[in-house]
Protein backbone atom coordinates (compact mmCIF):
# COMPACT_ATOMS: atom_id res chain seq x y z
CA UNK A 1 0.00 0.00 0.00
CA UNK A 2 1.15 3.35 -0.30
CA UNK A 3 0.24 6.82 0.23
CA UNK A 4 0.31 9.73 -2.37
CA UNK A 5 0.02 13.11 -1.35
CA UNK A 6 -1.06 15.46 -4.17
CA UNK A 7 -1.36 19.01 -4.85
CA UNK A 8 -3.50 20.88 -7.28
CA UNK A 9 -2.63 24.53 -8.29
CA UNK A 10 -4.00 26.93 -10.43
CA UNK A 11 -1.43 27.51 -13.74
CA UNK A 12 0.07 30.89 -13.44
CA UNK A 13 -1.54 32.30 -15.98
CA UNK A 14 -5.08 32.05 -14.52
CA UNK A 15 -6.17 34.51 -12.13
CA UNK A 16 -6.79 33.29 -8.02
CA UNK A 17 -9.42 35.62 -7.13
CA UNK A 18 -9.90 33.72 -3.82
CA UNK A 19 -5.64 33.36 -3.03
CA UNK A 20 -6.29 37.98 -3.45
CA UNK A 21 -9.09 37.79 -1.40
CA UNK A 22 -6.79 35.74 1.20
CA UNK A 23 -3.72 38.39 0.50
CA UNK A 24 -6.30 41.59 1.67
CA UNK A 25 -7.18 39.77 4.78
CA UNK A 26 -3.46 38.81 5.50
CA UNK A 27 -2.71 43.19 4.98
CA UNK A 28 -5.76 43.36 7.24
CA UNK A 29 -4.36 41.86 10.13
CA UNK A 30 -1.14 44.08 9.67
CA UNK A 31 1.24 41.72 7.84
CA UNK A 32 2.88 43.82 4.88
CA UNK A 33 5.64 40.80 4.31
CA UNK A 34 3.34 38.74 2.62
CA UNK A 35 2.61 39.03 -1.78
CA UNK A 36 1.69 36.57 -4.93
CA UNK A 37 -1.01 34.28 -2.43
CA UNK A 38 -1.93 31.49 -4.46
CA UNK A 39 -4.62 28.84 -3.05
CA UNK A 40 -4.42 25.54 -3.78
CA UNK A 41 -6.24 21.88 -3.04
CA UNK A 42 -4.29 19.00 -1.05
CA UNK A 43 -5.12 15.52 -1.23
CA UNK A 44 -4.38 12.60 0.39
CA UNK A 45 -5.46 8.71 -0.83
CA UNK A 46 -4.19 5.37 0.36
CA UNK A 47 -3.47 3.09 -3.23
CA UNK A 48 -3.11 -0.28 -3.43
CA UNK A 49 -0.58 -1.62 -5.89
CA UNK A 50 2.30 -4.60 -5.86
CA UNK A 51 4.92 -1.53 -7.05
CA UNK A 52 5.78 2.32 -6.73
CA UNK A 53 5.16 1.95 -10.35
CA UNK A 54 1.46 0.93 -10.19
CA UNK A 55 0.72 3.56 -7.44
CA UNK A 56 2.15 6.08 -9.33
CA UNK A 57 -0.49 5.19 -12.35
CA UNK A 58 -3.38 5.41 -10.75
CA UNK A 59 -2.18 8.43 -9.15
CA UNK A 60 -1.23 10.26 -12.34
CA UNK A 61 -4.94 8.77 -13.66
CA UNK A 62 -7.23 9.93 -10.68
CA UNK A 63 -5.21 13.59 -11.18
CA UNK A 64 -5.61 13.57 -14.69
CA UNK A 65 -9.30 12.33 -14.70
CA UNK A 66 -11.02 14.18 -11.42
CA UNK A 67 -9.02 16.17 -9.48
CA UNK A 68 -7.43 18.36 -11.46
CA UNK A 69 -8.85 20.46 -14.35
CA UNK A 70 -5.83 20.12 -16.90
CA UNK A 71 -7.13 23.97 -18.73
CA UNK A 72 -6.61 25.45 -15.44
CA UNK A 73 -4.56 23.15 -12.84
CA UNK A 74 -1.64 21.47 -12.69
CA UNK A 75 -0.61 18.63 -9.95
CA UNK A 76 2.14 17.31 -8.50
CA UNK A 77 2.50 14.52 -6.17
CA UNK A 78 4.66 12.53 -3.93
CA UNK A 79 4.59 8.66 -2.68
CA UNK A 80 5.29 6.38 0.14
CA UNK A 81 5.26 2.99 0.92
CA UNK A 82 2.87 2.43 3.66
Amino acid sequence: MYLSRIRVTLRPSILDPQGKAVEHAIGTLGVGAVHGVRMGKYIEMKVEGATEAEARKVTEEVCRKLLANPVMEDFQYDIAKI
